[in-house]
């Protein structure tokens, strides 16, 4: 891994003055330097990617100087209206430069959900006509790209992106998971959902940590999966599949599983998801605060009132933040005859045991098991 105070030391040199982004697993590190390095008043953790863009161009506009962008490139699929509709030099124009962690890039190995896309990202920045660099973990050519970046994104007055393999950014491990003992964990409250629901509920679980611990609870419970929808990818998206599942499955109930970060990302679709007014749906927020899979930065989640949000856009709620277990047991006992659909947002503690075992399965396997449980013909 590179040298992160130095290259902190090479974009104050540069006159980089603000930066903002959606945390990512291969940034980790640099991620956490600048969030406890930078001015705070000068990065922004963006609820999402495209949002990111939006707000680096609005201090361009203002200063003149060129921002940061960082996120995953998973993300990239968020920012390319913004990149192509707004920065494009054939628009207005707005130099930036696009810090990318390059998650399933040919020849390393990644997750499947990560393999079409690291395929893509190099085609996408082509197509798009983002010059693009990929960084190494040597400093005196991180250094050498940099400066070709901020030359480029002025000489074309336009995005630059500089692609960060496994190993540049990041050491490969996690950090700012301690405290908050007072909570649940996130596996013991999934667990206790679990237990509060009919056993033909369908669960539909956000990616990251949650996917993970919600395949394990199963296993602990000496249940199967069959009733599960894990959604590895897509992050803030998850409510809106389990929306559609409950549009279709009226006389099953169906419980979106996300978190705060996820949640936050893509706020809208609370709206139109409580516009159904879907008797049988149920979305809880396991709220840490953090961007926990990616590094536990810190997110807006604890900050602002989701319960709520989530009230004012239909949803029926109890309480603004469930704390313990015995709130969890009243909240749902509250609701439980409710005649709309359900929102909870859980308080719940960083981190997860260190024994928790990674998850594997099949993405065709879980869906095909779901869809048989369903008595799904698919076509």
């Amino acid at each position: 891994m590179i040298d992160l105070n130095a290259f902190q030391e090479l974009l104050i040199k540069s006159k980089i003055e603000f930066i903002t982004g959606v945390p990512d697993t291969l940034l980790n590190d640099f991620c956490l330097h600048i969030e406890g390095n930078w001015p705070s008043d000068k990065h922004v953790i963006a609820a999402n990617e495209g949002n990111s863009i939006a707000l680096a161009t609005g201090y361009y506009l203002a200063t003149g100087k060129i921002p940061i962008v960082y996120m995953q490139n998973s993300g990239v699929g968020n920012a390319l209206n913004p990149l192509i509709s707004l920065t494009h030099p054939s628009v207005y124009g707005i130099p930036m430069i696009l810090l990318i962690g390059w998650r399933g890039e040919p020849g390393a190995k990644d997750h499947s959900q990560h393999t079409k896309q690291g395929i893509l990202t190099p085609v996408f920045m082509d197509d798009v006509d983002i010059p693009w660099k990929r960084l190494t973990d040597n400093f005196s050519e991180v250094e050498n790209a940099f400066i070709w970046a901020i030359e480029t994104a002025n000489e074309t007055s336009g995005p630059v992106a500089l692609l960060v393999p496994k190993g540049v950014m990041e050491k490969g491990e996690k950090s700012g998971f301690s405290g908050d003992e007072d909570f649940l964990s996130r596996e013991e409250a999934i667990d206790l959902i679990v237990g509060m629901f009919p056993k033909e509920t369908v669960f539909v679980a956000s990616t990251g940590r949650i996917t993970r611990e919600l395949y394990e609870v199963r296993n602990m419970r000496g249940e199967g999966h069959e009733n599960d929808f894990l959604n590895v990818g897509a992050m803030g998206h998850t409510s809106s599949i389990a929306t559609g599942l409950a549009i279709a499955l009226q006389d099953r109930n169906v419980v979106c599983l996300d978190g705060d970060s996820a949640a936050i990302m893509h706020l809208g679709s609370l709206a139109v998801n409580a516009s159904r007014d879907l008797k049988n749906y149920t979305h809880i927020v396991l709220n840490n605060g953090a961007h926990e899979s990616v590094g536990g930065q810190d997110s807006v989640g604890l900050i602002v009132n989701l319960t709520g949000i989530a009230a004012n856009m239909g949803f029926v709620t109890v309480k603004e933040r469930i704390e313990s277990r015995k709130e969890l047991e009243d909240a749902f006992n509250a609701l439980k005859s409710s005649v709309g659909p359900r929102f909870f947002d859980i308080r719940i503690r960083k981190g997860m045991r260190a024994d928790m075992p990674i998850l594997k399965f099949s993405q065709k396997e879980n869906k095909q098991r779901l869809m048989q449980n369903l008595k799904c013909e698919q076509s």
